[in-house]
């Protein structure tokens, strides 16, 4: 069995199938899925999502891009709504300075507020970083975020980043980029991750792994992402990769 650790199924993407894309993933052995708030209209989707369904489970927070949005009771939300049992993680959050649709930092500074929240509410962190690694390394640390631990979600940094990441005691996911041709640098870091600090995820609708490039990605296809852990793990078979990660999420999102 398998748990896509990462989706956003609440996506418009699927507002036409929804229904068959989550039996498409329990026919391809998907037991449970997360589904990812990135701002408070995409949390409440996320829990409602997770209070209809009994193997879709629910994280709340703020993606970087969306931080200059926040209002002052958005916290306040974020802690009703995680009053649920489904709701297993804060995030995703972190700093995305590629784009900065938010500024660097405002990044910064509510990446620090939404990790103080997610120890009030002893959450895991779902981290998001892009060409912002020091940064996000370096208040993760100050903030004392390896007390509730965490996940840096689709992984695709260097070496460098894989140690500190494990150093703070969190977890790499890995998503459908561990299938491209030219992630062999990534795929050597999967290698090297202790298999007790390994998840998978899609990230679906985007990052859509091989052989399925250039279509919509779904929960169905984290399967692909466990095919390729085990054929860069051949000491374990797929059944063993499989087992391995469906016990950490279930590990660290503390999921029945």
């Amino acid at each position: 069995m398998l748990i896509d650790t990462h989706t956003h199924l609440d996506d418009a993407r699927y507002n036409d199938d929804r229904e068959a894309v989550i039996a498409r993933a329990r026919e391809a052995g998907v037991e449970a899925f997360v589904s990812i708030g990135c701002d408070l209209t995409t949390s409440q989707s996320a829990v409602a999502l997770a209070d209809h369904y009994p193997f879709v489970y629910a994280s709340v927070g703020v993606h970087p891009h969306e931080v200059k949005h926040i209002q002052h009771d958005w916290y306040d939300e974020f802690r009703r709504l995680a009053k649920s049992e489904k709701v297993v993680a804060y995030g995703e959050i972190g700093l995305d300075y590629h784009y900065n649709h938010s500024s660097p930092k405002e990044q910064r500074d509510r990446f620090r507020e939404q990790i103080q929240v997610a120890r009030e509410l002893n959450l895991p962190v779902i981290i998001h970083t892009r060409e912002a690694v020091e940064d996000t390394v370096a208040i993760l640390r100050e903030e004392k975020a390896s007390e509730v631990g965490g996940v840096f979600h689709c992984f695709s940094g260097d070496a460098w980043l894989a140690k500190e990441a494990l150093d703070l005691g969190f977890h790499l996911s890995f998503s459908g980029i561990l299938t491209f041709q030219n992630a062999t640098a990534l795929r050597e870091i999967a290698k090297k991750t202790p298999l007790d600090r390994l998840l998978i995820e899609t990230d679906c609708p985007y990052l859509t792994p091989v052989p399925y490039r250039g279509k919509r990605n779904e929960p169905a296809y984290v399967a692909q992402v466990a095919k390729q852990l085990a054929a860069i793990h051949p000491e374990l078979s797929l059944e063993e990769i499989q087992g391995r990660t469906t016990e950490n999420a279930k590990q660290l999102f503390k999921i029945a």
